[in-house]
Parts: C-alpha cells; sequence; structure tokens
C-alpha cells in the first residue's frame, strides 16, 4: 500500500548533507520517492516501505530521525491480553516506533516521530477499545478526588450490599435454614449489580470486541452474563409450577462483587509500588529565595536559572542544585542518596535540591535546575525503569496474545461436554462460567510491573538507580565485580606525599610542575596544583596543553615544553630513573621532565598517596561472602595498586591498563565464562563500563561514566554495589515467584473449574486472590533493609 512519511533529521548542515540522505532514502526497498527539505529539516517519503527501514537508511547516510518520548495514561486496561492489544495498536500507527505498556502503572511509554499529533495515537486506541489520556495535572486529580461515588470503593460497597441478601441464603442452608428470597426479590437485587455496578465489564469486553480481541473483561461479562441468563430461563420457564426454582442470580452477582474488590484491593496495592516515586517527587522545593537586583526575594523554584546566588536558611530544602558560595552547614540527603549521616557542606561543596539544610545559612550559585536538576533526572531514571519490561515478560506477552480465545474455546468445550454427556445444561452452563471467571489473566500481567516497580523504588530510597529492567536480569546473574581504584576503592583526592627535585630549586619546578597540570582534570593533576596553591606560588601561562593517554600530560611554558607523567613513558623517552629516590610505600609516582634539543631533562620526581575509602573493605568482604569474585582495575603503578589490593585481600590486580585496554580485560573476564560488572567513575572507565555484563557507576564521577552504566550509585560508597546485587536478585525472584504463581494459578484452576470442582462464586474468589497475592508479594520488597554490617 502507498503511503508518505514526513518526519525530522538532526544532524544536516548543507545541501550535500540533505542531497546525501535523499539518496539514502530513495535507494531503500518499497521508496518511490523522497524529498528533504534542509530548511525545516524534515523529509517526506512515498512508498511501501515500512519506518524502520526508513530510520536505518537515514543512520546509514549518517544522520538521526527525530523521536521524542511521550508519556500517556491509558484507561479500560485490566489483563496482560491488554497490554499486548495496546501496544499493537500503536505500532501500527505510522510514526511510531516503540510502545511499551506498563499495567501497573496504567501508563503507556512511546517513542515516535516528532510530528505524529495526539489524536492521531487516540484514535488508533479508540478502536483498540481503550481511551488515551495525557497525565493528570495536581489539580484534575484534586478536583477528581471530591467525586467519591465514581471511585472503586463506592462499586465495591454498593455491589456487595445488594449481592449480601443474595448470598446469606447459602449461609442459611449450612445451619438448616431457609431464608431463601423471592426469585423477584433475587432479581431486583442482582440486576442493579449486574448491569450498574457492572456496566465497566460490558463496555470493555465490547472495545475488546469490535477490535476482534478479547480481555478479562470479556470473561466476566460472558461468564456472569451466562449465570444471570441461566437464572431468568430456570425461573420464567418455572412460572406456574409449585415450588421455587433454584436460580444463579448471587453466582452472577457474588463474582461481580468479588472480581470488583479485587480490582479495588489490587489499586490500592499498585499505588503503594509507587511510593518510592512519590516520595522523591514531593522533594520538589516549590520556593526559592534568590538575589534580585541586591535584595533576596522569594519567587517560585522552578523560575530559578543557572548563575542564580541562592540563600538556604536553616531548616529549608534547597531549592536546586548548586555549589555553596558561603557559609557552612549539615545537610540531611537521606531520601536521595540514602545517605544517612549528615553531610558537611562549605564553600565549594555541591549540594543537591531537594536536601534538607540542618543548622546553618547556605549561599549557593544554582547550577543544574528544573528538569536537568539531579533530582528531576533521579525520578526519570526511576520512571524509566518502573515502565520497562523484564526480558522475561517476552514469554507473558507471547501467551497473552492467545490466552483469551483459548480460554474461551475450553469454556465452550466445558459447556458442550457436561451438557451433551451428562444432559444437565444447568451444570454445564456453571462449570463453563467457572473457567470463564477463574481464567481471568489479571495476575499474569502484574507479576513482572509489580515486582520491577517495588524493588526499583526500594533501590532509589537507598541510593540505587537502576536504568531498567534488562539491567535486573543482568544483575542478578553478576558473579565477578571489577572495581577501578583511583575514587571509586580510594578516596579519589590523592595528596602530594613527596617532592624531590633533580635540577633547580624546589618552589621553581614545583610552578612549573603545576603549571603543566593546571588545565587537567586527572586527581594527581589537581594534588600537585593545590600543592603549588597552597604554598602561595602563582601559575604559569600555558600552551599547547594535551593529553598522552594513559601516560600523562605535556604542555609549554615560555615556548619550552614540559612532560609530566608516568614512569613507563619516561623509560620509552630513554631517561634512566632514580626509582630508589621513592620513599613512600605503595605511591603512585609521576616524573617531571623538560624537554630540549639535545634529549629530556629529568626535573622532578613526585609521590602520591590516596586512602581507601572506609566502606571499602566492607564492599569486598559482602561481595566475597556472596560467593561473588572481586577484581581490581587501574592505571596506577603496579607497586600502588598491589599495597591497595593487600589491604582489600585482592588476589586478582590489573595495574598500568590504559584506559583503552581496560574493556579488554573486561572481555578476557567474560571469556572465561564470568558475568561481569564494572564498577567506576571517570572517563577512562567509560569504555569498560559499557563492556561489562552491567555497568556501574558512582554518580559522584563523570557524566560519560554514567551515561556508560547501567546502575547508578547516588554516593560515593562502594558497599553499595553488594545492595544493588542483591536487591537485583531479590527483585528478579520475586518475578519468578510471580510469574510461577500466575502460570501454576491457571493451570491447575481451569482444568478444575473444567471438570466441576470449583463454582463460579469460588472461581471468583479465587481470582481476585491472585492478583492481589501477586502484588502483595512483590511489595515484600519495600520491607528491603541494607545490612551495613554483613
Amino acid at each position: 500500500m502507498q503511503q508518505t512519511v514526513q518526519f525530522g533529521i538532526a544532524g544536516m548542515s548543507c545541501m550535500s548533507c540533505a542531497g546525501r540522505v535523499e539518496k539514502a532514502l530513495k535507494a531503500a526497498p518499497g521508496v518511490t520517492d523522497a524529498v528533504v527539505n534542509l530548511a525545516t529539516e524534515t523529509a517526506s517519503v512515498s512508498g511501501s516501505t515500512g519506518l524502520p527501514v526508513l530510520v536505518k537508511a537515514v543512520q546509514q547516510a549518517g544522520y538521526q530521525v527525530v523521536v521524542e518520548q511521550r508519556l500517556y495514561q491509558v484507561s479500560g486496561m485490566s489483563c496482560a491480553s491488554c497490554v499486548a492489544r495496546v501496544e499493537k495498536a500503536m505500532l501500527a500507527v505510522n510514526g511510531v516506533l516503540q510502545a511499551t505498556v506498563n499495567l501497573a502503572t496504567e501508563q503507556l511509554n512511546l517513542s515516535v516521530l516528532a510530528n505524529i499529533p495526539q489524536a492521531e495515537l487516540a484514535t488508533a486506541l479508540d478502536k483498540a477499545g481503550y481511551q488515551l489520556r495525557t497525565l493528570p495535572q495536581q489539580k484534575q486529580r484534586d478536583v477528581q478526588s471530591f467525586r467519591w461515588f465514581r471511585q472503586p470503593l463506592w462499586s465495591v460497597l454498593g455491589s456487595a450490599a445488594l449481592t449480601l441478601p443474595l448470598v446469606l441464603p447459602m449461609v442459611g442452608m449450612l445451619f438448616g435454614r431457609d431464608w431463601m428470597l423471592p426469585p423477584l426479590w433475587q432479581w431486583l437485587l442482582a440486576t442493579p449489580v449486574q448491569f450498574y455496578f457492572g456496566a465497566r465489564f460490558y463496555k470493555a469486553g465490547w472495545g475488546a470486541l469490535k477490535a476482534g480481541t478479547g480481555n478479562m473483561d470479556l470473561l466476566v461479562a460472558i461468564g456472569t452474563s451466562a449465570a444471570y441468563g441461566l437464572s431468568l430461563y430456570l425461573w420464567w420457564s418455572h412460572s406456574g409450577h409449585h415450588g421455587m426454582p433454584h436460580l444463579y442470580f448471587e453466582s452472577s452477582s457474588a463474582v461481580l462483587s468479588l472480581v470488583l474488590l479485587g480490582k479495588f484491593l489490587e489499586q490500592r496495592a499498585k499505588r503503594r509500588t509507587t511510593d518510592a516515586l512519590k516520595a522523591l517527587e514531593n522533594l520538589q522545593p516549590s520556593q526559592a529565595r534568590v538575589l534580585v537586583k541586591g535584595q533576596w526575594q522569594m519567587c517560585e523554584a522552578r523560575l530559578v536559572k543557572a548563575g542564580n546566588i541562592v540563600r538556604v536558611l536553616p531548616g529549608e530544602q534547597v531549592p536546586v542544585d548548586g555549589l555553596v558560595t558561603e557559609g557552612q552547614s549539615h545537610v540531611d540527603e537521606a531520601l536521595i542518596s540514602g545517605e544517612s549521616v549528615p553531610v558537611s557542606k562549605s564553600s565549594g561543596d555541591r549540594v543537591i535540591g531537594g536536601s534538607v539544610n540542618l543548622d546553618g545559612m547556605l549561599e549557593l550559585t544554582a547550577s543544574s535546575v528544573g528538569s536537568e536538576s539531579t533530582l528531576s533526572r533521579i525520578v526519570r531514571l526511576v520512571e524509566q525503569a518502573q515502565g520497562a519490561k523484564a526480558p522475561v515478560q517476552a514469554l507473558v506477552d507471547k501467551i497473552s496474545a492467545v490466552f483469551v480465545p483459548v480460554v474461551v474455546l475450553i469454556a465452550l468445550l466445558t459447556l458442550l461436554g457436561w451438557g451433551l454427556f451428562s444432559g444437565d445444561w444447568t451444570r454445564a452452563i456453571l462449570n463453563a462460567v467457572a473457567v470463564l471467571v477463574i481464567a481471568c489473566p489479571c495476575a499474569l500481567g502484574l507479576a513482572t510491573p509489580a515486582a520491577i516497580m517495588a524493588g526499583t523504588g526500594s533501590a532509589a530510597r537507598l541510593g540505587v538507580l537502576v536504568k531498567d529492567a534488562v539491567a535486573l536480569e543482568q544483575a542478578s546473574k553478576i558473579n565477578l565485580v571489577v572495581f577501578d581504584k583511583t575514587g571509586t576503592l580510594t578516596q579519589g583526592k590523592p595528596q602530594l606525599s613527596q617532592f624531590t627535585v633533580f635540577g633547580g630549586n624546589e618552589p621553581e619546578v614545583l610552578q612549573w610542575a603545576a603549571s603543566v597540570q593546571q588545565h587537567s582534570e586527572h586527581p594527581l593533576a589537581k594534588a600537585v596544583v593545590n600543592a603549588a596553591v597552597g604554598q602561595g606560588l602563582s601559575l604559569h601561562k600555558t600552551s599547547e596543553f594535551s593529553v598522552v593517554a594513559g601516560k600523562g600530560v605535556q604542555a609549554r611554558i615560555d615556548s619550552v615544553l614540559y612532560l609530566l607523567g608516568s614512569t613507563g613513558w619516561m623509560q620509552q623517552l630513554g631517561l634512566e630513573l632514580p626509582l630508589d629516590q621513592v620513599q613512600v610505600a605503595g605511591a603512585s609516582v609521576s616524573w617531571l621532565v623538560r624537554q630540549h634539543d639535545q634529549g629530556p631533562e629529568l626535573l622532578a620526581l613526585l609521590c602520591f598517596s590516596d586512602g581507601l575509602k572506609p566502606q571499602a573493605q566492607l564492599a569486598v568482604t559482602q561481595l566475597q561472602q556472596a560467593g561473588i569474585a572481586v577484581a581490581m582495575l587501574t592505571g596506577d603503578s603496579q607497586q600502588s595498586a598491589v599495597r591497595v589490593a593487600q589491604q582489600l585481600g585482592l588476589d586478582q590486580v590489573h595495574a598500568q591498563v590504559l584506559p583503552a585496554d581496560k574493556a579488554a580485560v573486561i572481555a578476557h573476564y567474560q571469556q572465561q565464562g564470568y558475568r561481569v560488572a564494572m564498577v567506576g567513575d571517570g572517563i577512562n572507565d567509560a569504555p569498560a563500563l559499557a563492556q561489562a555484563d552491567l555497568g556501574i557507576a558512582m554518580a559522584t564521577g563523570t557524566e560519560v561514566a554514567v551515561n556508560a552504566s547501567a546502575i547508578s550509585l547516588m554516593r560515593g560508597d562502594p558497599s553499595l554495589v553488594s545492595t544493588a546485587l542483591e536487591l537485583s536478585q531479590l527483585t528478579y525472584q520475586k518475578i519468578r515467584q510471580n510469574l510461577f504463581w500466575a502460570f501454576i494459578f491457571n493451570a491447575l484452576g481451569i482444568p478444575a473449574a473444567a471438570f466441576g470442582w470449583l463454582n463460579p462464586v469460588i472461581a471468583g474468589a479465587a481470582m481476585a486472590c491472585s492478583s492481589v497475592l501477586v502484588i502483595s508479594n512483590a511489595l515484600l520488597l519495600q520491607r528491603y533493609r541494607r545490612q551495613v554490617g554483613k
């Protein structure tokens, strides 16, 4: 079928770019014509090919199709088959690249072309029997909270009140009492339950039928309607005869009431799975005290801009991320980073928006504000993880696609089997109803998302951010953790502990060393600069500064080239180094050299010491006790690395490893059969983090490392690694448990109902209990407490 697709393209800068993209699109199979507009940065493509082919063609030309992420609320979903149908309906819309539905939050996450209107998405979803809504604003939620009569509790109470008189006679029969109501009264009580309180099942079921599929609501509607219709038939056909016929109005009403109760309890339990996310969202401060034209003024926190000066008084929340410029205080970051002990803050320290200033006044310069703040990014990451699907969910999706039709077929076979072979069509209908009710796949659809939401929420509370559900599965299989040394196991704040000069006076040589390194972000470079500044030395202007990867840095001072770097680099330059001059055991060693026409001149020896983090030993011990091997990987000297390894009890150490080679070390372990987690914090760790089965980054490190990792630790505590792995294992364990119970429930329940061992009322109660059981099991993850002393 011929169609025209329009989409945006990023990365084009000139007409040749547009021509290259146009040529690539026209070469794609099925494309009859393609026009690229450089001014609007859009492409219009005609033909019969699918969107993924066009996206690939653009990427192969070296450009990117503009894609945006959208989050919507979907109403009308009730089970796993609904999830599959919503995703299928969205993917059928031209311009939707990816669709993921979370049944627990009833949210739809879409990757779409930027020009796809919401109305087109809503129309497609409406045809599938569901409604698309933008996420409600707080004001809308407040208004809706007054409409108590529309809430599920009202349906449960109203349905139960009308059902109770119908069920009580069943209880009376156990005690030999006849409390049976006349047929007319039974009908008057059952009809509102069936068609008023149960209207949602008919509406959603009809929507599924129109879409040519089925869902839980359709099963409930068919089953209860059969019991209700059978009662009407028996009542009317018995009219004029003596005695009262046995009717089944109580079965249809009780099933509906129990299902409504189950959905109500399910909704309450599902809300609890988002408690951690809500707690984070509630940390967003509403007001900020900002310096405007020399006066302190209160304004909305969302209006603060980067560079504004903000004052935070004792007891107030920090409104934005920033750097302290004046004042000293302790800040409570427990709900953001999981750090239970207040953190001391003074000039130059970074503070996080949402934390609480405890005992002093702070003035800070706003850095990250609005959607770029740490808190906003945390909330986005948690939402992203909670909306993601675990790989095991693929099996559930496949089953859900055929589940309802298969159940209807089994119910039909049950009806015909009992009716034809026993001749008791009343019993046949009741058994078929029981099959329809017991088979509702609610628990199946909730098994995975409920566990992921509870697990990632608990992790966020403890300062561990999990990016997606794939990371949870990978973390549950890790059997080797490789730590970077500097800044991960050590403080990352080395000090210049020895400075030995071989030519010139010490202050002048230190001034040269600091000047060469003043533009480097390496911790050793900062240590040299701090030592020079501490002695009151001013730094020279430099030119042609460059970093020699894995070796050191070089720069010119007054046209003279100076090199400062590792022992290996200096030996490559042909220098004979006085290694016997090193006086600090286990120190990181660097050398300062001045380059002449006749060769390099050795000027100084620099030794650095960096203490272990207080939690480093605990981190290694916890992992080893859990049966996980631990190794260390560093670009530092062999002597320094071995010293740290001996302190921590590590046997596997890789020292003097260049950044480009770190990934190769990880790959070597993987080839030996290990499932490797790499823990790092620097730019040089990014390749290894990406290569590992699981990348874990200290969020106190560089942005590059965080982006290359699947799990981020919100504070520089290496013992959080074992917490992340243990909680991931528990979460994946809950997913497997939930799926087992959901599958076993249907595997045992459907045959039991088909053989007549379950009546519809018991089937309804069991079905409701299964959903609550699955969510309650997932909520046990919220009781997880970190075993600090383990």
